[in-house]
């Protein structure tokens, strides 16, 4: 055979055996088995398609307080150190640390090979001026976590303007490579706190960009990707950083999130091919598609546990729910089972507390040890309790009440049934209002409204997380409460160093929370409820719910 032939005949083999290839092959991005949801994902293309139902409200660390910042800055971000699927902190912008043996003082040693993305390193200067713009009392708007840096040394009195000098503060950049905290008592979770979103460094170069989280092209970032498109309320588009020190260990080269408040859009995105992820907790699955999904689709849907509570609270400074008994009587007057049974059909456990199911106690956990039994559904007790009220108020009838959802499917659904239990139980028309996200967290923060939806997910596996956010002032406190009683609980079990008496100090502002006051209206106790791709791997949703797609990939 001549050599011409021979090349010819190659030629024709090598175009056949492509084309076959290619057939064989599936074009369609969501390769493998997908029990008829839709076409699975292209097993080498690295890029994850997810759903967001809200756009964060911030991109900026230090002011973030809402479940869909807190996924975006994990991707954008790193901490001192970062969480494992167990809830473990394992090391990522600090390599080692050493602690105490009084458990005061932390010794953080910072990786030499972290960098920003615009190539500046990561130094330990940039934790200590993130920090100290977090408790700054000037900084504007105010920072609703910066309670959660009181347990350094002089962080509450810095922030609450009682000293000035920011040098007394526990927190010092010793070299660039080593910060020094030292902290005012003992806190067995504060190594876990330095892996949530107010503990992340921030870029030196934001005192003079007013406008910096606004832009995408002006985010300076340290973490596994990078925001690199924005489009507002239409999508969100990150791309692996490859500055990232643990570049090679990050699989996806891109993630691509959609911003539909649709739950039903959601669902119909994810069994079309167009989404690899769908659900809880930055978007959700129709509550009455829950059944048909789980049975239907057995290898993706997945139901979890976790530590998070549902509730609405109230606005303890506005009429009518500055009494104490209209407030019990509005709790006591729904069915919680029913609510779960009927209508939000994830396995959701009904809550008559407010600290979760799986936070730690002082042997197992802490709703084990300390039931959450602060009160009863009474329907007749309830209408005694109103009537009781209106009449210290001197209501003939009760004035017009407005309950206060963001955009959601399942939050109008919700609603909509508590708002007619309260009507057949109670008597009561109640009016809903549905707000976008911002508008809503906006209202909240500024006691807009009577009463608000709302939902609370662990930062770190201790009951302080649920009780701390109550105090008088603290950032996060919607509601208007305030009670020195609560305050001082909450501080003794800040300062005590006896786990026992924490956690009988933290069990008793709970029952002051819910049983005294009923500053809170507890409905579930959240359970992860989410479709995933069969070939997509490593997605990690935490003890409290949070979850990461940083380290997940597509086989």
């Amino acid at each position: 055979m001549n050599k011409k032939r021979l090349l010819s005949m190659l030629a024709l083999i090598l175009i056949v055996s492509t084309v076959l290839a290619a057939c064989g092959s599936n074009n369609n991005r969501e390769g493998g088995a997908s029990n008829g949801a839709g076409k699975p994902a292209k097993a080498k293309e690295q890029v994850l398609h997810i759903n967001m139902s809200a756009e964060p409200p911030t991109f900026d660390p230090g002011l973030a307080q809402d479940s869909q910042a807190n996924t975006a800055l994990k991707l954008m971000y790193e901490g001192l150190v970062r969480l494992d699927d167990t809830g473990k902190e394992v090391p990522a912008a600090a390599e080692s640390w050493e602690i105490s043996p009084d458990g005061l003082q932390y010794i953080f040693k910072l990786r030499k090979d972290a960098v920003w993305s615009n190539g500046d390193p990561v130094t330990a200067n940039d934790f200590v001026f993130a920090w100290q713009r977090v408790l700054d009392p000037t900084t504007t708007p105010a920072p609703p976590y910066a309670y959660q840096l009181g347990y350094i040394k002089n962080a509450n009195a810095y922030n609450a303007k009682e000293i000035t000098d920011f040098s007394q503060v526990g927190i010092k950049a010793t070299d660039d490579h080593t910060l020094e905290v030292t902290l005012e008592n003992p806190t067995p979770y504060f190594l876990g706190l330095t892996s949530f979103y107010t503990y992340f460094p921030v870029h030196a170069s934001v005192k003079n960009n007013a406008a910096w989280a606004t832009d995408y092209k002006s985010m300076i970032t340290n973490g596994a990707f990078n925001l690199t498109n924005w489009t507002t309320g239409q999508k969100l588009e990150y791309t692996k950083n490859d500055k990232y020190w643990d570049k090679d260990n990050i699989k996806l080269s891109k993630i691509e999130s959609s911003l539909v408040t649709s739950g039903a859009a959601e669902l119909s995105s994810y069994k079309s091919g167009q989404l690899d992820y769908a659900g809880a907790p930055n978007g959700e699955i129709p509550s009455d598609s829950i059944p048909t999904m789980k049975k239907n689709l057995p290898n993706e849907f997945a139901v979890k546990g976790i530590a998070s509570t549902y509730f609405y609270e109230f606005n303890v400074t506005a009429k009518p729910f500055d009494n104490v008994k209209i407030r019990k009587a509005f709790s006591m007057a729904i069915s919680r089972q029913d609510l779960v049974d009927k209508v939000t059909l994830g396995g959701q456990i009904p809550a008559f507390g407010f600290v979760a199911p799986g936070i730690k106690g002082v042997k197992d956990e802490f709703r084990t040890e300390y039931k959450d039994n602060f009160f009863q559904e009474n329907y007749e007790e309830a209408k005694k309790l109103l009537a009781e009220g209106m009449a210290e108020e001197g209501y003939t009838t009760l004035p017009e009440v407005t309950l206060i959802y963001n955009s959601s499917e399942s939050h109008k659904k919700v609603a909509l049934a508590i708002a007619d239990m309260w009507k057949n139980n109670l008597g009561v028309e109640v009016k809903t209002e549905n707000l976008e996200w911002g508008v809503f967290l906006e209202n909240r923060q500024n006691l807009n409204y009577q009463i608000a939806r709302a939902g609370w997910t662990a930062d770190f596996n201790d009951p302080m997380s649920f009780v701390d956010m109550w105090k008088t002032g603290a950032g996060n406190n919607d509601s208007g409460f305030s009670n020195a009683e609560y305050d001082q609980l909450v501080k003794d079990a800040m300062t005590s160093q006896d786990n026992a008496v924490r956690m009988e100090k933290m069990a008793a502002a709970e029952k002051i929370l819910i049983q005294d006051e009923q500053v809170l209206m507890p409905l579930y106790y959240y359970t992860n409820v989410s479709l995933t791709k069969g070939n997509v791997k490593g997605i990690s949703v935490n003890y409290s719910g949070a979850i990461d797609f940083s380290r997940a990939y597509i086989e």
